[in-house]
């Protein structure tokens, strides 16, 4: 269920290939333990445009999109883990971070659902 998508400047994937970085995402997401063994997804975008306040700065940043019933908490764990994990990685890209959000149960459907 968990998705996290990754956007990032185009330069990030030649520093680093974008199987290594999602694998690395992943990894970092799996270890919290607050997702089913199989579920995560990690997809990445590479942008060539970008403006980044008038620059053409690095960047990446993660779109978390988990289902609801995690603790804020257990979330800003999730994030600080990421942001880590990328932030060793890419110790040089002035621009890393991620957000959190979360799907609701109850308007959530995946065609396995009807």
């Amino acid at each position: 269920m968990p998705h996290f998508v990754i956007d990032c400047s185009e330069n990030i994937i030649q520093e680093k290939s974008p199987e290594v970085i999602m694998q690395k995402v992943y990894d970092a997401a799996e270890s919290m333990d607050l997702f089913d063994k199989g579920d995560i997804k990690v997809r990445i975008n590479p942008f060539e445009y970008y403006n980044i306040g008038n620059t053409k700065d690095d960047f990446i940043h993660v779109f978390a999109n988990i289902m609801e019933g995690r603790t804020v908490t257990q979330k800003k764990g999730l994030s600080e883990k990421i942001i880590s994990t990328l932030k060793s990685m890419f110790p040089d890209t002035p621009i890393i971070s991620i957000n959190i959000r979360d799907f609701e149960k109850a308007t959530y459907c995946n065609k396995s659902m009807v």
